[in-house]
């Protein structure tokens, strides 16, 4: 995106205070306020220092960001303004000073990072006077506390989804349809879109298609540019049991579809039904991972866990392999595909692993399903993706109302993140799973709780 010729005086531009919790959302967070000033308060600079070890995605993302700063600051002092791009406008510093007339750790009783922040925030208020200072945060109740001291506080808004309840569901249900076209689907398989509607219609999008007497489900085919008939398939065992659960087994095994989404609430068989896709197309692809990120208890690390790597990451994992269990239980032990689950374990065709000890492995010709992809950040998504090599098909499922990570919500999270960027690719299909499967009881709790 070009940058606007006309520069804007130094009065018009605002000084944005980031907090650590922006910067390990993303790393690049700083180049994203345009003509704006950046401060980076030190508190938070000593805070990414004490993230800088270790393999998950926030310690990536603090390494980085803390060697961005080296090399932008070059032979100049961290306390002078210097250029976030390399271009005259749009600046950043490290702001050393966590004293102002107003003390937050006196005002709210506590020595801590939070309020050397607020502190730092309030000195560049009353240093720039003509200036508006904004604090940039996830932290909700920092925002508040900000708030209550006058300060401008806002969330960081890159990579939010603005409309939630436009959020693409990648299903469309249709009436009074014209026969010719329910006829049509069913004889041949496939049906001209004109015959349906004159409308642009989105890559890989699934219809329910009705008149009086039929019904018929179809996806949106772009290569042919035509209607093509979904049928009710099984795999490995598992069959669908409403036309959502078809669409998504339709997209798990298809293998021109290269990224498939699937989000749904409890029970509404994302996960069981994208392990049964991968393991009746694993011919077709060297290994099948499955992989969720460790979101740890109380925000402890697996360190405090006892055990070997294994055995910490083993309670994280339980829902995958729970899911496994379910799929061997449908046979017996005699059976070639009970015995080939167990072969493809021991061989690790099949590996079951937390997401932050994927990381730097090749993902070519892999079948990847990451679950509870609600909790990544669209950085750690990204970064996900583009490892893909050739041949690999990625599958993300999650519910996007039930995040256990910190500084992320319905909005900012990487699977709401993903389904809007990648709506209307010929390789993405995507649904939305909302009837529950599991039992009778959970309908009732995910209805009435």
């Amino acid at each position: 995106m070009s940058r606007k010729t006309n520069i804007v005086s130094e009065s018009e531009r605002k000084i944005f205070v980031l907090d650590t919790s922006v910067i390990l959302y993303d790393y690049t967070a700083i180049k994203n306020f345009k003509d704006n000033d950046v401060v980076i308060p030190i508190t938070v600079l000593e805070e990414l220092d004490n993230f800088k070890k270790g393999n998950d995605t926030k310690n990536f993302a603090a390494r980085e960001f803390i060697r961005y700063i080296d090399k932008q600051s070059g032979e100049n002092t961290l306390q002078d303004w210097m250029p976030i791009n390399g271009r005259a406008v749009g600046k950043f510093k490290i702001e050393m000073n966590t004293e102002a007339k107003l003390n937050a750790e006196k005002i709210f009783d506590e020595r801590k990072a939070d309020h050397k922040i607020l502190n730092t925030t309030l000195y560049l208020k009353e240093k720039y006077t003509n200036r508006k200072v904004v604090l940039v945060t996830k932290d909700i109740n920092l925002r508040i506390k900000a708030k209550s001291l006058n300060i401008h506080a806002e969330d960081y808004e890159t990579g939010k989804v603005k409309q939630l309840d436009e959020l693409h569901t990648g299903k469309l249900e249709i009436n009074k349809v014209k026969p010719i076209v329910i006829q049509q689907l069913y004889q041949t398989g496939v049906c001209d879109v004109k015959m349906l509607t004159k409308q642009k219609l989105i890559p890989n999008q699934y219809f329910i298609l009705k008149n009086n007497t039929q019904s018929v489900l179809a996806r949106y085919d772009i290569e042919e540019e035509k209607l093509a008939r979904v049928q009710k398939r099984s795999a490995f065992g598992i069959s669908p049991k409403n036309a959502e659960q078809t669409f998504a087994l339709d997209a798990l095994l298809n293998d021109h579809i290269r990224l498939v989404t699937l989000q749904g609430v409890a029970g509404t068989g994302k996960t069981l039904l994208s392990l049964a896709g991968s393991l009746e197309r694993k011919r077709y692809y060297q290994q099948i991972y499955l992989a969720r990120p460790i979101v740890p208890l109380s925000n402890k690390d697996i360190g405090y866990l006892p055990g070997d790597i294994q055995q910490k990451i083993n309670p994280y994992m339980e829902p995958l392999w729970d899911n496994l269990k379910f799929i061997k239980s449908l046979y017996s032990e005699k059976d070639k595909e009970f015995k080939q689950i167990n072969e493809m374990l021991e061989s690790e065709k099949l590996l079951v692993s937390a997401l932050a000890y994927i990381r730097g492995r090749s993902l070519s010709n892999i079948y990847f399903i990451v679950d509870e992809a609600q909790n990544l950040t669209p950085h750690e998504i990204k970064t996900i993706i583009t490892r893909a090599g050739e041949g690999t098909k990625i599958v993300f499922t999650g519910d996007i109302q039930q995040i256990d990570t910190p500084y992320l919500d319905a909005q900012s999270n990487g699977l709401s993140y993903l389904i809007e960027k990648f709506k209307g690719q010929s390789v993405y299909a995507h649904v939305t799973l909302q009837k529950g499967e599991r039992s009778l009881l959970a309908n009732l709790a995910n209805d009435l709780l």
